[in-house]
């Protein structure tokens, strides 16, 4: 790990973190997001030229779902073990190859596929960040600046909100493949950048002996955990009692996953010590219908504001606007004061509210009310996911940082599928305002249940915050 040497910090002579690994760091982590989001009004223009309903254009979002939710976790894992550079790099190239599939791709199918590869190419870029912040910490003396976890999360939810109007631009000067042409110089400059950045070494892995390889990435696990995942996220994706036999599956999956986890060595996922985290078991379980809102919103709000309000793709991105400006304000502002628990109530109070306006919209609202929407929203977004990523960052074991922090993403993506359910399901073949409430009261249920978790919650005082500034 290359030390910074400039590091006194408020007058000690402890090295401080080396900000040269911000830009890797913050550009990896924001290729999830940003393809996560650019979508949303990617879709209908995407439907229209392909032929295809709302009801078949959102696997778009469930296929990148699907397989980050299984990749965070596994990636995290190795770069737990062998550090995050090879790693950063194949990942982020495969982001790439995935912008130039998705750019020329005929049909849906492709496309699909396309969206699947960039959802395994940017399994790297979180872990990896949250990795070198640990490694940084111990290599320091200190606990990371509160300013760079403040940053790395500001850099995400800045990208996912300002993703649907980035992708409005970018439809309107070169249609919807230039959504995916996007990814092309964003990953040619995130593999530039962790090739000259990112320390050789696996300063932030624990190598282990050759012989012990297989043993230490407890293939069998990783092989259990995407069978229950897998099945899980299938059935979500399309609720209905003929899918009964999924559901069965990832019991059937999930049952022999634990048993295996709990016998193993060196478990992919070490379910003793996971079991006995409460703070940490509450911090996924908030994740999880947080994002189930969040989501739901992104796509469900965008696609109607389109087809249901009579918008453009660029001026549904830009109805979004307000969202992300209090979106960054808030988080900037929240950023270094201590504690979670008071974000976490505002944020889910600020997602209720937007819920009920969002219940009194129609086709003949004014536009300020859409933009009332956003604003709100923008509340929650600044408030929830700086939260949830500084709790797993103090809750997680030092050891499995990358794992925890990857672990924490599939939470969050598989509320990304209930809500990818739940707006198909609301909208069916036509996205109108009668679907848009429909949604809309899931959502609420959704942020009450976030509202519950929060304040019956007594662990979120073990939830610390960085004190080094």
């Amino acid at each position: 790990m290359t030390e910074a040497t400039t590091g006194a910090i408020r007058g000690t002579d402890k090295p401080g973190f080396d900000r040269r690994l911000l830009p890797p760091m913050m550009l990896g982590s924001v290729l999830n997001p940003i393809n996560s989001t650019i979508i949303s009004v990617a879709l209908v223009p995407i439907g229209v030229a392909l032929g295809a309903p709302a009801s078949q254009t959102a696997w778009l979002v469930s296929a990148l779902y699907l397989a980050t939710s299984l990749g965070q976790p596994v990636v995290g894992r190795l770069i737990d073990l062998f550090g995050p550079r090879k790693l950063f790099l194949l990942s982020t190239a495969l982001v790439g190859l995935a912008g130039v599939v998705g750019t020329l791709a005929p049909n849906l199918g492709v496309l699909i596929v396309a969206r699947v590869l960039l959802g395994f190419g940017t399994c790297a870029g979180y872990p990896a960040a949250m990795a070198l912040l640990r490694s940084e910490a111990e290599r320091t003396g200190r606990d990371s600046p509160g300013g760079v976890l403040t940053a790395l999360a500001v850099a995400n939810q800045t990208v996912a909100v300002v993703g649907p109007l980035l992708g409005g631009v970018l439809i309107a000067v070169g249609g919807w493949r230039a959504t995916f042409a996007l990814n092309v110089p964003l990953a040619v400059a995130a593999v530039l950048l962790g090739l000259f950045r990112l320390p050789r070494p696996a300063g932030t892995g624990r190598s282990a002996p050759r012989g012990r390889l297989t043993a230490q990435l407890d293939l069998p696990g990783m092989a259990l955990f995407a069978a229950l995942l897998v099945s899980l996220l299938l059935f979500l994706m399309n609720l209905h009692l003929r899918n009964w036999y999924l559901l069965v599956i990832a019991v059937a999956a999930g049952g022999a996953f634990a048993a295996r986890e709990l016998r193993a060595a060196t478990p992919f996922i070490d379910l003793r010590v996971l079991g006995g985290n409460r703070p940490l078991l509450a911090t996924y379980g908030r994740a999880l219908v947080a994002y189930v809102v969040a989501y739901a919103f992104l796509y469900g709000f965008s696609q109607w504001t389109e087809e249901g309000f009579g918008l453009t793709p660029f001026h549904a991105g830009l109805v979004q606007i307000p969202m992300f400006l209090m979106a960054i304000g808030v988080s900037v502002v929240s950023g270094r004061r201590p504690g979670v628990r008071g974000k976490l109530l505002v944020g889910a109070v600020g997602q209720i509210v937007a819920c009920l306006v969002m219940l009194t919209l129609s086709g003949r609202s004014p536009l300020w009310t859409l933009l009332l929407v956003a604003l709100v929203f923008g509340i929650p977004q600044g408030l929830n996911n700086l939260a949830l990523q500084n709790s797993v960052y103090f809750q997680a074991d030092p050891e499995r940082t990358a794992s925890s922090a990857g672990l924490l993403r599939t939470f969050a993506y598989i509320g990304s599928m209930v809500a990818s359910s739940a707006t198909a399901a609301s909208f069916g073949r036509r996205v109108d305002t009668g679907g848009m409430h429909h949604l809309a009261w899931v959502m609420l249920g959704a942020g009450v249940l976030y509202l519950l978790l929060t304040v019956f919650d007594r662990t979120l005082g073990r939830a610390m915050t960085p004190t080094a500034q």
